[in-house]
């Protein structure tokens, strides 16, 4: 092959990888308005008798998390793939930082957000009743799986356990069975969402030490390590997900670990380009 053919293919190669990273982008953005359907949907059946400010957040988690990480992965992607080092100063750098620390301030937020939604899964009264149906008329719901709800009708009521039990506060039964699936994938929830925190913290520290110059071989090799534990954990949590069922969460969670790929290959390569070869060489000992 030619040097002419070679660069057109390689060039070819960089449009494609450039039109699929911003599609991945483009696809976690409209997961935003996903979240935030089925939590409109949820709210229908949860706090009927109005929402306070303070429990926005576990009605609205999944879509101030997902928003705030979207923010978050593009001012990695200016930071590490569009802007040039000799541009994050002044006034831009002070605008990166400000952002992205309302972000994860938003994202630490939603933490909460999971964690008061798995609490609220295991606040519960047992129902002295032999099954559903004895409630009907009563204006009663039933949870059928995180954050799904239905109206308990005649049509429906016999499908539920004999052990019945409500959410306190609340006017939603559920049995046994439905519960602890629920219970779990609020668990499932709240690891994915710390772990994801870890992730950024990561991150920051190398992107801050490569700012200053003092990303050295063994603190990569130590992040390497850290970060395969972490993204173990995130795999983990999407294939439960899939597992149990739960689609938007799996197809979240797919995307953004595909979008982090990305991400790192966008470290990868600023931390090659600005440490001359360093960073090759520090993964090829952490492979090895």
């Amino acid at each position: 092959m030619t040097a002419h053919n070679t660069f057109l293919g390689s060039n070819r190669r960089f449009h494609i990888f450039t039109a699929v990273k911003y599609l991945t982008y483009a696809l976690l953005c409209f997961n935003v308005y996903l979240f935030l359907d089925e939590e409109m949907t949820s709210l229908e059946y949860t706090f009927t008798d109005g929402l306070e400010l303070g429990q926005l957040v576990q009605v609205f988690a999944a879509t101030i998390d997902t928003a705030a990480w979207v923010i978050l992965l593009l001012l990695f992607e200016l930071e590490t793939s569009v802007l040039d080092d000799d541009r994050i100063r002044g006034w831009v750098k002070v605008t990166l930082h400000g952002i992205r620390l309302v972000c994860s301030a938003a994202i630490v937020y939603a933490f909460t957000g999971y964690y008061a939604e798995l609490d609220t899964l295991y606040q519960v009264s047992s129902l002295p009743v032999s099954d559903a149906c004895q409630l009907l008329g009563q204006g009663y719901s039933v949870l059928v799986d995180l954050d799904e709800y239905l109206p308990l009708e005649a049509a429906n009521c016999a499908a539920f356990g004999q052990e019945l039990w409500r959410l306190d506060g609340f006017d939603i039964v559920a049995d046994s069975g439905h519960l602890q699936a629920a219970q779990w994938l609020a668990w499932t929830d709240v690891i994915n969402a710390g772990a994801w925190i870890l992730v950024v913290v990561v991150l920051e520290v190398e992107v801050r030490l490569q700012l200053r110059g003092n990303l050295s071989r063994s603190v990569m090799r130590g992040t390497a390590w850290i970060k395969a534990v972490i993204y173990f954990t995130l795999f983990a949590a999407a294939a439960y997900w899939g597992y149990a069922g739960d689609f938007l969460d799996f197809w979240d969670a797919a995307l953004w670990l595909f979008a982090f790929i990305f991400i790192e290959m966008n470290v990868f390569e600023w931390q090659h380009q600005t440490s001359g070869g360093d960073a090759q060489a520090v993964a090829a000992t952490t492979t090895a």
